[in-house]
C-alpha cells in the first residue's frame, strides 16, 4: 500500500478509532486494521461526567468509604458543587427543594445502607408528591466474592415502594447511559425519584468504555386525545357556574392558566401543594380546597359549581379535606398520570396529557360568551368580600399577648418581594400559611404534602436558596418540626446562605394537640420540652431574633431579612398565638367525626362531654 493511501486512511479515521499496522508475509506490503479505540475511565469520572451532562448543579450528602472517589471527582468539577449536610434526611429535603424551585434536578450523593435509610424520608416525600430526584449511591464491592461486607444490604428491595425505578451498575461502560436513563425516568410522565447504585470498585478503578456520549433528551410529552378535549369543551359551554381546581401538575402553566380562568370567568381553588399554581393576588383566586374545610372565599365561590375542571391534582386526602370535598357530577379531570383518574371521585371526562398542552388546546377551542362576564364580576366580588371578612375575623378574634398569625403573615407579605420563595413544614403553621399568606409566583411556595413529613422546612429552605441565590427565601416551621432538622442551619452558615426561618413557638405539636383536644379533652405526647431556640442559633452560627407580640413584627422581620441579604442565616422565634383554629382543622375534624358509625360517634361525643365536665 502506498504511503499516500495510508495517510488518507489516517485522516479519515474517527477520533475514537485506532490503527494497527501489521507486517504481512510479503516485503513492503502492510495490512491496515481499524479497531475502536478503547478509552479507560474510572467509574467516579464517568459518574461526574454524566451528572454534568444532565444539568446537575449541586449534590447533597455525606462522603463515606463507598463514595469518596466520586467526591474527589466532584471537587474537580466546574459545574457541580457538592454540599455536605448534617444528615442525609436533610440532604434529601434539600434535593427535593432544588427540583421544586429551580431548573436543576435535585441530586443526592450518599453511602449505602445508613445513608440510604436516613435519606428515605426525603425520597418518600418526593415520590408521593411527584418530584424528580436523582439518588446516586455507592455500593459494596462486586469483585471480591465476599459476603457480609460493610453496608451490605439489598438497597433495591428497600426502595421498591418509594422510587420510580432503581439500577445497579455492573460495568464501567454502563455508568453513563444508566444515569441518563435514570434522569429521563425521573423527569418523564409524573416525575419522581430514581436510584442508581455504583459499586465502589467501579468508582475506584479504571475500566474500558467505548465512548463518552453527550446527553440528548428523548423525553416525550403525551398528546391529549382530541375527542376528550371536545367533550370537555361541551361540558364547559353548557355550564353556568364552572370552577377550576388546580394542583402542582399545573404549576408551570403560567399565563395560559390565567387566560383560561378569565375566559371561563371561573373561581380557581388549589391543592396545598399547588398553592403557587395560580397567583394569590388574582381576583379569581379563592384559596386551598373547596367546601367547609376551605376558607370562606372558596366555599362561597364554589357553592353552586356545576362543572369542575381539575388540572394536575389527584384528589388526595389533604386537598379534599379528608375527602370531604363535594364534587359536581360534571367533573373534567386532567393529569399526566392516567392512574389517578376515578380513584376518589368519578370523572365525566378524563384527559391524559401535559397540563400546559391541554390548557392551550382548550383555549384554542373555547369561545368567549357574553353572559360569562356578568357572572365573573359577581364571583370576583364574592371572593374579594370573603377574603376581607376572613382577615378581619382573624384580626378581631385573636387579641392576646402573643403574635396574631393573620397580622404576622400580612406583614411578612408586605416586606417580601413578589418572587420570594416561602417554604413551610408540616403542622398547624402549614394551614395557617395556606389560608393567610398570599403566594404570587409559580414554584414560590413549597411544602411536604402527601408523604407529609415533619422536618422538611429548614433543609428545603437551604436547598431552595442554593437553587435561587438572588431571591429571598424564608421558611415557616413549627417548633416540633424545627427540632427535627434545625441543626441543618450549620450547612447554611458554612455556605453563607442567607435564609430566614420563622419558628412558630407554642411548646406543643399543635396540629395534633388541637385534634386531640376536641374528642379527648387531653393532650397526650404532644407537649414539647423546654426549647432554647437562641441556643440553637448560637450553636449553628445563625442570627437570632424574637417576635414577642404584634408590635415587634414589622421591625424584627425587617432586621431578619436585612441580615439574610448579607448571607447570614437567621432564626426568628415567633411567640405565636394558636388559640384560633384554621378552617382546615375544624373542617377535617367535623368530616371525620361525621363518618363514624352512630354507636362510636355517641361514645366519642359522650366521652368528650364527660371529660369537659370532670376535667
Amino acid at each position: 500500500m502506498k504511503s499516500q493511501s495510508y495517510a488518507d486512511v489516517l485522516r479519515k479515521s474517527a477520533s475514537n478509532s485506532a490503527l494497527i499496522c501489521e507486517k504481512a508475509q510479503y516485503p513492503k506490503i502492510f495490512v491496515l486494521t481499524i479497531i475502536p479505540q478503547i478509552m479507560k475511565k474510572t467509574g467516579a469520572q464517568l459518574t461526574v461526567f454524566a451528572l454534568e451532562q444532565v444539568g446537575v448543579t449541586h449534590t447533597f450528602g455525606i462522603p463515606g468509604v463507598h463514595n469518596t472517589e466520586i467526591y474527589d471527582e466532584l471537587n474537580k468539577s466546574k459545574k457541580i458543587e457538592p454540599v455536605l449536610v448534617t444528615h442525609e434526611g436533610g440532604g434529601a429535603f434539600m434535593a427535593d427543594a432544588m427540583s421544586r424551585t429551580s431548573s436543576s434536578i435535585g441530586c443526592m450523593m450518599i453511602v449505602p445502607a445508613a445513608g440510604l435509610t436516613h435519606a428515605m424520608s426525603g425520597i418518600g416525600e418526593a415520590y408521593l408528591d411527584g418530584i424528580p430526584m436523582l439518588v446516586i449511591s455507592g455500593g459494596i464491592r462486586s469483585d471480591t466474592g465476599r459476603a457480609y461486607q460493610l453496608h451490605d444490604i439489598d438497597q433495591h428491595k428497600i426502595l421498591d415502594g418509594i422510587t420510580k425505578q432503581s439500577w445497579k451498575v455492573e460495568k464501567h461502560r454502563d455508568i453513563v447511559p444508566t444515569i441518563y436513563r435514570a434522569y429521563e425516568r425521573a423527569v418523564s410522565d409524573e416525575p419522581g425519584p430514581v436510584f442508581v447504585e455504583i459499586p465502589v470498585n467501579l468508582q475506584l478503578f479504571s475500566g474500558e468504555i467505548d465512548e463518552l456520549p453527550q446527553y440528548s433528551s428523548t423525553v416525550q410529552i403525551p398528546k391529549p386525545n382530541g375527542a376528550s378535549i371536545d367533550e370537555a369543551i361541551k361540558l364547559l359551554k353548557k355550564s353556568k357556574r364552572p370552577g377550576l381546581f388546580v394542583g402542582w401538575g399545573a404549576v408551570d402553566c403560567g399565563e395560559s392558566l390565567i387566560k383560561l380562568a378569565e375566559k371561563l370567568n371561573a373561581p380557581v381553588a388549589t391543592s396545598l401543594q399547588g398553592l403557587s399554581s395560580f397567583p394569590g393576588n388574582h381576583p379569581l383566586h379563592t384559596g386551598m380546597g373547596i367546601g367547609e374545610y376551605a376558607v370562606p372565599a372558596s366555599e362561597k365561590a364554589f357553592e353552586h359549581c356545576d362543572c369542575l375542571l381539575a388540572i394536575g391534582v389527584r384528589f388526595g386526602e389533604i386537598p379534599t379535606g379528608s375527602f370531604g370535598m363535594k364534587v359536581p357530577e360534571n367533573l373534567i379531570h386532567v393529569d399526566i398520570n392516567p392512574d389517578v383518574f376515578n380513584k376518589n371521585y368519578p370523572a365525566k371526562v378524563t384527559i391524559h396529557g401535559d397540563a400546559s398542552e391541554v390548557i392551550n388546546q382548550l383555549l384554542l377551542k373555547f369561545d368567549d360568551e357574553q353572559n360569562r362576564k356578568e357572572r365573573g364580576d359577581e364571583v370576583r366580588e364574592i371572593i374579594r368580600k370573603e377574603k376581607d371578612n376572613y382577615f378581619r375575623e382573624w384580626k378581631e378574634e385573636v387579641n392576646g399577648d402573643r403574635v396574631n398569625p393573620a397580622l404576622f403573615f400580612r406583614e411578612l407579605r408586605n416586606q417580601l418581594s413578589d418572587d420570594a420563595i416561602v417554604v413551610a413544614d408540616d403542622g398547624n403553621h402549614t394551614f395557617l400559611t395556606a389560608e393567610l399568606f398570599e403566594v404570587r409566583k409559580p414554584r414560590h411556595f413549597i411544602c411536604p404534602t402527601d408523604f407529609n413529613c415533619m422536618g422538611y422546612c429548614v433543609p428545603a429552605t437551604i436547598g431552595a436558596k442554593l437553587g435561587n441565590p438572588k431571591k429571598q427565601v424564608v421558611g415557616i416551621a413549627g417548633d416540633g418540626a424545627f427540632l427535627m432538622t434545625g441543626l441543618e442551619l450549620l450547612t447554611a452558615t458554612s455556605l453563607k446562605q442567607g435564609v430566614v426561618i420563622f419558628v412558630f413557638n407554642d411548646g406543643e405539636l399543635s396540629q395534633i394537640s388541637q385534634g386531640q383536644e376536641i374528642p379527648y379533652n387531653r393532650k397526650v405526647c404532644t407537649q414539647l420540652g423546654q426549647l432554647d431556640i437562641e441556643g440553637i442559633a448560637q450553636a449553628t452560627g445563625a442570627g437570632y431574633h424574637r417576635i414577642e407580640d404584634d408590635r415587634d413584627s414589622q421591625i424584627i422581620i425587617d432586621q431578619a431579612l436585612r441580615a439574610a441579604s448579607e448571607g447570614v442565616p437567621v432564626i426568628v422565634d415567633v411567640n405565636i398565638d394558636y388559640s384560633k383554629r384554621t378552617r382546615f382543622t375544624k373542617g377535617i375534624v367535623k368530616t371525620n367525626l361525621g363518618r363514624f358509625p352512630l354507636r362510636e360517634k355517641v361514645r366519642f361525643i359522650g366521652r368528650a362531654v364527660k371529660r369537659k365536665i370532670t376535667g
